[in-house]
């Protein structure tokens, strides 16, 4: 590898996440002697890999140029399952784990029909979806606190360390390996990638994008079932706040990495991205003190704001407007037009 390969690779445009890592660990550990401890370190990772979870469940549909808001909503409805299932059954834990990741599944399998099959834009179909999964998730659990079904050999599944290391963290590196290899390493991925970047070119070559996306939204769906279940092993708890409240993170994680690496919607970028943020507002919580749980929702919309701003600025996500003089687009994505006659919303595109 030549230096000048190196020092592209090293440019503060490609590795911004890490550089912004780096930068807070230096400046917080100064800040606050309990930064840089193995306990912080070790808590950071186990409370984030949730999170991480539901970012590469929203990062699979977004490299086909599909979004689903919906992920932290079902992500909730696959808690609200296995806690029901432990308190009112005698059903193993983990055969409840795989009921609530099936029916997990089966909502990306709607939300992939309300998308493809009706042509509704993904934004709004899996928007609605999530309204419609929420008020499942209020029925079951009678909006109170679930707890105390599970034995304490499922919840060692989740807290349990090795070497220090959290068996959680292990689980998502897994995870983050195995959507890596499917996006970067086999045709699917290709694909993918493909009907993102141009879908009409890649259905003329043959691709079959609509069976893509629909696809890529089961396989969304079923990721965020699967982040429910790890919260579940590792809290043994269910409260309606849980879920919808880790979809800002999750995005803002997703468009950030998005600039990292390679250029497009990519697994190790949305990864390191979002333990770089999650650094940035643990530091900022010790510094700050208690009482400050209103630094991590303003830390997070802050950093979607900038993310998609940086992804746009580098031409990985552009924003579609219709032409001057023509008619709004129809189908999925279309936007009506403004009867006032000012500019209709615009919907902010990956390029793969």
């Amino acid at each position: 590898m030549t230096l000048t390969r190196i020092g592209r690779w090293l440019s503060p445009t490609r590795v911004t996440a890490i550089y912004l890592w780096l930068a807070f660990t230096v400046v917080f550990t100064f800040a606050n002697d309990q930064f840089l401890t193995g306990t912080t370190w070790r808590l950071v990772f186990s409370e984030g890999v949730v999170t991480a979870v539901l970012a590469l469940a929203f990062l699979i549909p977004l490299v086909a140029e599909t979004f689903d808001l919906s992920i932290g909503a079902v992500m909730g409805l696959s808690l609200v399952i296995v806690n029901w299932f432990a308190i009112e059954t005698s059903l193993p834990a983990g055969i409840a784990a795989l009921v609530a990741v099936g029916a997990c599944a089966a909502i990306g399998f709607v939300a992939g029909f309300v998308v493809v099959k009706l042509q509704v834009s993904s934004f709004v179909a899996t928007l609605g979806v999530s309204q419609l999964v929420t008020g499942g998730v209020l029925y079951v659990s009678e909006n109170r606190q679930m707890t105390g079904g599970f034995s304490d050999l499922y919840k060692d599944f989740g807290r349990k360390q090795y070497g220090g290391v959290p068996v959680i963290v292990v689980y998502l590196l897994v995870l983050a390996l195995v959507v890596w290899f499917v996006l970067e390493q086999t045709p699917l991925g290709r694909r993918l990638y493909a009907t993102g970047a141009n879908a009409e070119a890649a259905r003329l070559a043959g691709v079959k994008t609509d069976r893509l996306v629909w696809g890529s939204l089961v396989a969304s769906a079923t990721l965020s079932g699967f982040a429910g279940v790890l919260f579940s092993m590792k809290t043994g708890t269910f409260s309606s706040s849980v879920g919808p409240g880790y979809l800002f993170p999750a995005v803002a994680a997703v468009f950030f990495g998005t600039s990292q690496f390679s250029g497009r919607p990519n697994v190790w970028g949305t990864v390191v991205a979002y333990f770089a943020l999650a650094f940035g507002i643990k530091g900022l919580q010790l510094v700050a003190g208690p009482g400050t749980v209103w630094i991590g929702p303003v830390f997070e919309g802050t950093a979607l704001v900038l993310a998609v701003a940086l992804a746009a600025r580098q031409g990985i996500v552009r924003v579609r407007r219709p032409r001057a003089g023509s008619a709004p687009p129809s189908g999925a994505g279309a936007a009506e037009a403004d009867p006032a006659g000012s500019a209709p919303p615009v919907e902010p595109v990956a390029v793969g």
